[in-house]
């Protein structure tokens, strides 16, 4: 397996991947906001960075997105882990883990003190790995505002 950064020719790979993840959270975005997603990922004009994981055959299998942000607790920024996702015939593979590793080993590299990330309480395939590989200990609130 390798792990790439994101580049503008992954975009056709990147796609059906993003769509699974939406799927999976049962969520749709537009196709305007799927743009400037990874649009974004792509500015170094923006604190947001993507990766793309392949298998041995070089089939895109997943993706991980992260961004910083400062923090009241610390000098230095936080890296937010906001997507990760593998494919479903690749789970259980070592690729989530290894998108994981690649997002701290970037942010230690960067001099930041924390990753952190969250997913969904049903989600415990994907838990059993954060389990192992992190801790937790707080419980997250959201409000959804009016657009």
């Amino acid at each position: 397996m390798t792990i790439e950064p994101l580049t503008t020719a992954d975009r056709d790979e990147w796609l059906p991947l993003w769509r699974g993840y939406l799927e999976f959270y049962r969520h749709s975005l537009s196709d305007e906001q799927t743009a400037l997603t990874f649009n974004r990922i792509l500015d170094p004009g923006f604190a947001m960075w993507g990766a793309i994981a392949r298998d041995d055959a070089g089939r895109a299998v997943g993706f991980v997105h992260w961004l910083t942000h400062s923090s009241t607790w610390s000098e230095a920024p936080y890296c937010y882990l906001e997507d990760l996702f593998v494919a479903p015939d690749a789970r259980t593979s070592g690729t989530g883990r290894a998108l994981i590793e690649h997002v701290t080993n970037w942010a230690s590299t960067q001099g930041i003190p924390k990753v952190y990330w969250q997913t969904a309480v049903d989600n415990s395939t994907a838990r059993g790995l954060y389990d192992k590989v992190a801790t937790t200990g707080f419980v997250v609130y959201e409000i959804d505002l009016p657009a």
